[in-house]
C-alpha cells in the first residue's frame, strides 16, 4: 500500500461527552454524544457520506456551471436489536440548481452520470460502507 493511501485521525476526550478529532494535517473537528449542538459520530457518518459524494458530483458538474445551490441531504434510521446498534435505510438526496443556459444545461445533463460514479465507483466513505469492511480494535498501553 502506498504511504500516501494511509489516513488517520486521532481522537482527544476534551471534557465529558466531548471529543476532538484531529487529522493528519492539523484539522480539527469536535463532536460529542448529542447533549449539545455538536454533531453525533451518527451525524458525523451521514455527513461524511454526504460529504464525499457531493465533493465528487462538484468537481464533475461545475466543470459545466457553478451551481445557484448545492444541497445534499442523508438520511438513516438507527436500528438497535439482538444485532446491536447500526444504520440502515441510509440515503444520499441532491437538491442541485443550475442556471438558465448551455453551461447550466450541461451541468444537469451531467448531474445523473455524476451521482452515478460516485455511488458505484469514487466515493471512498459509502463504498466502504456499502462494501463493508473489518474494523480491528486494540488496546494498548
Amino acid at each position: 500500500m502506498a504511504s500516501d493511501a494511509h489516513r488517520t485521525v486521532t481522537i482527544t476526550r476534551t471534557s465529558a461527552g466531548r471529543y476532538t478529532a484531529v487529522n493528519g494535517r492539523g484539522g480539527t473537528l469536535d463532536f460529542g454524544t448529542g447533549d449539545v449542538d455538536d454533531f453525533t459520530p451518527v451525524e458525523l457518518l451521514l455527513a461524511a457520506i454526504g460529504g464525499c459524494t457531493a465533493v465528487d458530483v462538484d468537481v464533475f458538474t461545475t466543470r459545466r456551471a457553478e451551481p445557484e445551490s448545492f444541497v445534499v441531504q442523508v438520511d438513516g434510521d438507527k436500528m438497535r436489536d439482538e444485532g446491536g446498534n447500526r444504520m440502515e435505510e441510509l440515503s444520499v438526496t441532491f437538491r442541485l440548481k443550475f442556471p438558465d443556459g448551455e453551461g447550466g444545461d450541461a451541468a444537469r445533463a451531467l448531474l445523473p452520470e455524476a451521482v452515478q460514479r460516485s455511488h458505484d465507483r469514487l466515493c471512498t466513505v459509502s463504498r466502504t460502507v456499502q462494501l463493508g469492511t473489518a474494523v480491528t480494535t486494540r488496546i494498548e498501553p
